[in-house]
Parts: structure tokens; C-alpha cells; sequence
């Protein structure tokens, strides 16, 4: 596993937990692109800001139970749990696929199924 791959999403996955938006946004490239398999694309900061100032009022819980890297890709299987904003949990199981550019987060391919 590239550690360098692997320390740049636990660091913005850290960001994401405290609520700093800006701090995750900083590990990507101007042009991320969030591919929601089966559901939507979201491009570029700007536009993945204003998606997670509506969808993570309150900071998610992140559980990465496995991590697999190399150089420019990295794998994320874990759980997801988003509070929504008058507290209801809603958890779900997902696999993050990340390509990696210049050391940070390019592209997303996630894909994510809620759990009932």
C-alpha cells in the first residue's frame, strides 16, 4: 500500500469528521469530479462544497475498515453515518475509488448502499 495515497484520505477524511469542509477541499484538485454511482456526478470544489454544507450539516462518522493504495489509486471500504440535521443517523456501507493526481484527490467512484 503507498502510504503517502493512503495518509492523504485519512487526512481528508479527519477534515470531514471535524466538519472542515475547506480542510477536505484542500486534498483535492480544483477539478474533482464525485461520480455517485447509479445516482449523480458533482464536479469541481465549488460545487462539492455546496454538497457538503447541505448533505453534512452535522460532521459524518467515517469507518474505513480497509484501505488498499497504490501511487495513484486508492480503495476505501468502510461505513458512512450522516446526521441529519434535526439528529436522525442514517448509516451506510460504501467503497470509495479514488484517483489521485499531483498527491491529491482527483476522482471519485463511490459507491454507497444505506442500510435498512
Amino acid at each position: 500500500m503507498s502510504s503517502d495515497a493512503a495518509n492523504v484520505l485519512i487526512e481528508a477524511n479527519a477534515a470531514v469528521s471535524r466538519g472542515d469542509h475547506t480542510g477536505f477541499l484542500a486534498h483535492c484538485t480544483d477539478d474533482v469530479v464525485w461520480h455517485f454511482v447509479g445516482d449523480r456526478t458533482i464536479s469541481g470544489k465549488d460545487a462539492i462544497r455546496r454538497f457538503m454544507d447541505e448533505a453534512y450539516v452535522n460532521p459524518p462518522e467515517v469507518v474505513v475498515d480497509r484501505l488498499i493504495a497504490d501511487a495513484d489509486h486508492l480503495v476505501a471500504i468502510g461505513t458512512i453515518t450522516i446526521i441529519a440535521a434535526d439528529g436522525t443517523p442514517a448509516t451506510s456501507d460504501y467503497s470509495d475509488a479514488w484517483r489521485l493526481r499531483d498527491g491529491k484527490l482527483a476522482e471519485l467512484h463511490a459507491f454507497v448502499i444505506k442500510r435498512t
